[in-house]
């Protein structure tokens, strides 16, 4: 194909420009990140109360725009074997990157190449025709493709990694690592973060959009515990670029007592590759955020319907729009189930944090596991606490083994999730089942339930549970598949 030869000319003269231009953006980065003046200005702004925002984040280095640099990376493909293939996979690329009126605006000023390449009536020799098409190009930019990320999954493409700990625990005496998944179905394995950086690179197939992060330590040490703001991942050839949010602690004893999270990716939406936006501050999700009834259903039922729809979706649709940020994102159905259950929940008020939801669901793995004996025995235990009309009903007693054995198999992982991520999972894995809704009635009617929840809670209102029931239903209708980075291998 006559572009691949056509940039495979003009090549070695752009290298140099590029080489210059990125040794004096390098220069200026360097300059900034050792002038102990600017990063004690923005310190005195957040001390002195005036501007209460946290500080940048050390940027990471933009990647060069030079045309060059694209032919490299592309070149560097050992799946493709053709000079059609170079050229599919250049264009694909700058597209993506939103670079190929830039590149080609580059590649056809050189006046000699073209006259030694096209005849005098060449399309690409009238100047006027040229601009308009550049021009057409260019309009191209306002829309995201995913074309060179979503054709080449065998690929081979390295990741950078910046990790940001929080400046009241950035240090941690344990061994961390990462693990890291995207739409292809990849995952990698558990990558080990080197001591004393938190900046480092990693080679991996192509991984596609990135959907989520698995971050955790050993918890050895001294001092193993761990306060995470956030994460970031860049594809370093085609420039995209992930925010993980946290702002949770990581290690026994603090918070939850998760030594691991699974974080949910979010696209940075930035012009080009620029450098990375300032971290935006977080709030952890605690159980004294409280919303209204009718907030928090306006959001279940917005999350039901993104869901449903979802799969209705075609498959370019679903790939750029990963079902996982939809179940566990920061505003998908855990986090919005969530609130729910927190609504009402007596002991948020009387103990704080010292209580999660998932104490509450364990006390009713309890009290079902109680009556089961119950059933078995033919034997009535006022202590069980379970009120039913119909205690020998078999579907009420299949619920109250199904509840029973997902809580088993959540606790088998391991503490290393947290109370937190176990109750992400157990919502995970009853939605797989499709036994979320089905739950809901047993659960209300518990001693437990009554003893923990107020009386204008969802489970112990009879028109909230009924929403809660009916807005769930319709999600039996889908096979729910989930990533192996939320089921951990259940």
């Amino acid at each position: 194909m006559q572009l691949w030869l056509d940039l495979s000319s003009v090549g070695a003269e752009v290298e140099a420009q590029a080489q210059a231009q990125h040794s004096r953006s390098s220069s200026r980065s360097r300059n900034k990140s050792q002038d102990p003046s600017r990063e004690s200005s923005r310190d005195r702004l957040s001390n002195s109360g005036t501007l209460e925002r946290e500080p940048a984040p050390p940027p990471l280095r933009p990647l060069p725009e030079a045309l060059t640099f694209d032919m490299r990376n592309v070149q560097a493909m050992t799946d493709i074997k053709t000079e059609i293939g170079y050229a599919r996979a250049w264009v694909r690329l700058s597209l993506e990157k939103k670079l190929l009126s830039k590149h080609l605006r580059e590649l056809l000023a050189d006046t000699t190449l073209l006259r030694s390449q096209y005849k005098r009536t060449a399309f690409l020799r009238c100047e006027e025709e040229r601009e308009q098409f550049l021009y057409h190009l260019l309009t191209l930019n306002a829309v995201d493709y995913f074309c060179f990320t979503n054709t080449y999954p065998t690929t081979k493409l390295p990741y950078r990694v910046l990790i940001l700990p929080s400046r009241k625990a950035s240090q941690t005496t344990a061994n961390c690592w990462v693990a890291i998944s995207g739409a292809h179905g990849e995952a990698t394995p558990k990558i080990p973060i080197p001591r004393n950086t938190y900046e480092f690179v990693f080679h991996h197939k192509n991984l596609g959009i990135l959907s989520t992060l698995r971050i955790g330590h050993d918890n050895s040490g001294l001092s193993p515990r761990w306060l995470l703001d956030q994460v970031f991942v860049r594809n370093e050839v085609t420039g995209h670029t992930y925010i993980f949010p946290c702002n949770r602690w990581l290690g026994s004893g603090v918070d939850d007592g998760s030594t691991e999270r699974l974080l949910v990716a979010q696209l940075l939406r930035t012009h080009k590759s620029a450098k990375t936006p300032a971290a935006q501050p977080t709030t952890p999700q605690t159980a004294s955020t409280h919303l209204s009834t009718s907030t928090i259903q306006h959001m279940i039922g917005d999350c039901v319907n993104a869901i449903v729809k979802w799969h209705y979706q075609s498959k370019r649709e679903k790939d750029s729009n990963s079902l996982s940020v939809l179940l566990c994102g920061e505003n998908g159905l855990v986090k919005c189930l969530e609130q729910a259950f927190i609504c009402g929940f007596k002991s948020a008020r009387l103990f704080g944090k010292n209580l999660f939801i998932w104490d509450f669901f364990a006390r009713v793995r309890d009290e079902f596991k109680l009556s089961l004996c119950d059933d078995n025995s033919q034997q009535t235990k006022p202590s069980c606490g379970v009120n039913y009309n119909c205690r020998q009903d078999q579907e009420h007693r299949a619920i109250w083994r199904c509840y029973c054995h997902l809580m088993d198999e959540v606790d088998s992982v391991g503490a290393a999730l947290g109370k937190d991520g176990r109750f992400q999972l157990f919502i995970c894995l009853s939605l797989r089942e499709h036994w979320l809704h089905r739950m809901l009635v047993p659960m209300s009617v518990t001693r437990v339930t009554a003893e923990m929840y107020e009386e204008q809670s969802f489970l112990r209102k009879r028109g909230l549970l009924t929403f809660l029931r009916q807005i769930l239903e319709p999600l039996d209708e889908f096979d729910i598949v989930l990533e192996n980075s939320l089921t951990q291998g259940i």
